[in-house]
């Protein structure tokens, strides 16, 4: 397979030069767009949008639009070399594309054990999309049924230590018993 590169390069260009794309189809509820203010807080720019240049020059969004509506002054853009229709492409399948991947929970559940964020918004979002299975309970130890008829004793002891040391030595002998404290 000729897989042809077809990005011209990353640019940091002034977020009101940009020009979003009349067929974006995205929508963009509250709770993204506030996990998204947390996360460029919290790390910053870790992924360009992607643009095309028009024959004038400017650039068109393809990916990266709520980021354009969420940010002033500069931010990444890799510009690629697309016609409009391959630019409609990219439009219609990056997101999708994406949505097609499947989860290995426990690699899931290992990556957000180090996961820490101070925004609300990015704790939210991790816990909607990421819905882990819940870990199995443990088993509580079942207590022997009691019958109607039960021989107990009462023994004072001295002090913790004497307790422990005939709790333990009851324990060893086979004879159920529990401590007392009062």
């Amino acid at each position: 397979m000729n897989i042809k590169n077809r990005i011209i390069g990353i640019r940091e260009v002034p977020v009101a030069s940009l020009r979003p794309n009349p067929k974006n189809w995205r929508t963009h509820p509250q709770a993204q767009r506030d996990a998204l203010k947390g996360l460029l807080a919290e790390v910053g720019y870790a992924v360009p949008a992607l643009a095309r240049e028009l024959p004038d020059g400017s650039l068109m969004l393809i990916d990266g639009h709520l980021r354009a509506e969420t940010v002033t002054g500069t931010m990444p853009v890799c510009v690629l070399d697309v016609t409009e229709e391959e630019a409609d492409k990219l439009l219609a399948t990056i997101d999708p594309l994406s949505g097609l991947a499947g989860q290995d929970d426990a690699k899931v559940a290992e990556l957000l054990a180090g996961v820490q964020s101070d925004s609300a918004a990015v704790q939210a979002m991790l816990a909607e999309l990421y819905k882990l299975p819940e870990p199995e309970a443990p088993k509580a130890e079942e207590e022997p049924p009691l019958t109607k008829e039960a021989f107990q004793i009462l023994v004072e002891c001295k002090d913790e230590q004497q307790q422990a040391e005939l709790l333990e030595r009851f324990a060893e002998e086979g004879i159920t018993c529990r401590s007392l404290i009062s």
